[in-house]
């Protein structure tokens, strides 16, 4: 969809009092004919138009994917449903899968397709490179790297200027990891409980989700500490939040007081002076947390943190992998929406809509400790073609807007499904901010118990089935996970929720049977 006809919905859907989506146009692709006859559920939900007719699907017989797949492909079960869906095409927020059945994907392959499938801009940029230079490694000069360092340089605060370039979010941490190490002349590193930082050996002592623990020794000199989390943890209430949408836990504080902040900031405190060293090498933080279902800390929390950390002689990561790029609509980065200036910060996943791409951002004294250790090399980081790409996405986001968009809808849509917290008592928590949102299950408001996670399968499985990809997240997989491309506009969150309150609704149908 082009940007003016994105523009031009956008407006129409402000100016109408209509609560339903418009009727599809007769002129438009026959795709979405196939998605709503083929939905299962309720096949009343229309969705948005879409002006894209994918190609037919010529591959490989789904059978023999799954043939494939079992016999030569990782023995761990990632694939999300009982029946994997298999995937042909995308087109901005659309994917189609091998049947030509379209759906509305609000996950964004994990927090990583940030202005949306295939967009024509960066393919175009994409192909036009592609045609002229892949690879060279940094042992040459080109062009694509300089300008993209220039542009993303402009985006950051002084002193973060000098970047290092590599391939995915779990190597950027590494090398921040190795930063702050060198830097330090210290070991110890802290990070949440709850915090996932990469799945690499080094990032495997950051990352404390359960599923990514061994019992074999890895990520040496990493200690966790208490997550400040609002909802599930023993503090919280309801002026804690940066988000439109607070706990539904009481407190008494004032709204420019946390007793919360004060109570988790305590708990920092004591792992600082019981569990690492008098010197510590560093803290890394996602603004808000991913993997553990959209976790939001106190406000405040991290601006202590920091200073407290610094106080040891540690050097202050912020984790901007999936909070990056604008998505949270106020700030460009997570760390602004805190008021805090990091030391080091990584980034990958939207810096390039899906393209293998990372980096790692720093101050000139912390990247010259680096320096005079390690003759750090990369061989794939900053080729020609990323570099292109992230240029291609940084403009983009600029000239679409799409960090006001992501303000303006993430919002709207945050308030809508706070509406099906109010009415549904599975629904715990909605919390996030921008278009990074999380919906925690539980088994009833009074206990807060996680949702079984057989339970929150079945709901997942029954948006899918309408039309409509969501991510799962939390300690037991009982979250929801909202973070869709940031193109998307009013009438996607319209039928999204719309889905979502019907598979809700299908649930307690099951419950009360």
């Amino acid at each position: 969809m082009t940007p003016a006809w994105r523009h031009l919905l956008r407006a129409w859907y402000l100016q109408t009092s209509s609560s339903r989506i418009p009727k599809m146009c007769p002129s438009l692709s026959g795709a979405f004919r196939t998605s709503v006859t083929k939905l299962g559920l309720h096949t009343k939900h229309r969705m948005p138009p879409c002006d894209f007719t994918p190609e037919k699907y010529q591959s490989l017989a789904y059978e023999r994917v799954l043939e494939i797949h079992s016999q030569h492909l990782a023995p761990m079960s990632t694939a999300y449903f009982p029946k994997p869906l298999l995937l042909h095409q995308g087109h901005m927020e659309w994917l189609f899968d091998y049947e030509g059945n379209r759906y509305l994907d609000f996950f964004s392959g994990i927090v990583t397709v940030s202005v949306g499938h295939c967009h024509p801009k960066v393919n175009a940029v994409a192909q036009k490179q592609l045609g002229r230079l892949w690879h060279t490694s940094s042992l040459f000069f080109h062009s694509p790297i300089h300008e993209f360092a220039e542009k993303l340089s402009a985006l950051l605060p002084e002193p973060l200027k000098v970047i290092f370039l590599v391939n995915s979010g779990s190597e950027a941490n590494d090398l921040a990891m190795l930063m702050a190490r060198a830097h330090s002349n210290s070991t110890d590193i802290i990070s949440f409980r709850g915090g996932y930082h990469g799945c690499s050996p080094y990032t495997l002592g950051l990352s404390n989700v359960g599923p990514y623990k061994m019992e074999l020794p890895s990520g040496t000199g990493c200690q966790s500490t208490m997550c400040p989390d609002v909802f599930r943890g023993p503090w919280g209430g309801s002026h804690c939040r940066d988000s439109p949408v607070q706990t539904i836990r009481k407190c008494s504080c004032a709204p420019d007081c946390c007793q919360a902040k004060d109570h988790y900031i305590e708990q920092f405190k004591d792992t600082l002076n019981t569990s690492v060293a008098k010197s510590i090498a560093g803290f890394f933080a996602e603004p808000i947390q991913g993997v553990n279902g959209v976790v939001q800390y106190p406000k405040g929390f991290l601006q202590e943190a920091f200073e407290l950390v610094r106080e040891q002689g540690g050097v202050c990561i912020a984790d901007e992998v999936q909070t990056g790029f604008g998505r949270l609509g106020s700030h460009f980065w997570g760390f602004q929406t805190h008021g805090i200036l990091p030391d080091v910060v990584t980034m990958a996943k939207g810096i390039g809509n899906g393209f293998p791409m990372a980096a790692v951002v720093t101050t000139p004294e912390i990247a010259k400790s680096l320096a005079t250790r390690l003759f750090h090399f990369n061989t794939f980081g900053g080729n020609p073609m990323a570099c292109a790409i992230g240029s291609a996405v940084l403009e983009v986001i600029k000239e679409e807007k799409l960090q006001e968009n992501s303000h303006d809808v993430g919002t709207y849509m945050l308030q809508k499904f706070a509406e099906l917290r109010d009415e549904f008592e599975i629904v715990g928590d909605v919390r996030g901010k921008g278009l990074m949102i999380g919906i925690e299950m539980v088994k009833d408001k009074v206990s807060c118990q996680p949702l079984p996670r057989e339970e929150v399968n079945e709901i997942h499985d029954d948006c899918k089935r309408m039309g409509l990809l969501i991510g799962r997240g939390g300690i037991f997989a009982q979250t929801f996970r909202i973070a869709p491309s940031m193109c998307i506009t009013k009438p996607d969150v319209h039928f999204a929720v719309e889905v979502f309150r019907s598979a809700l609704i299908q649930h307690m149908e099951r419950r009360a049977k």
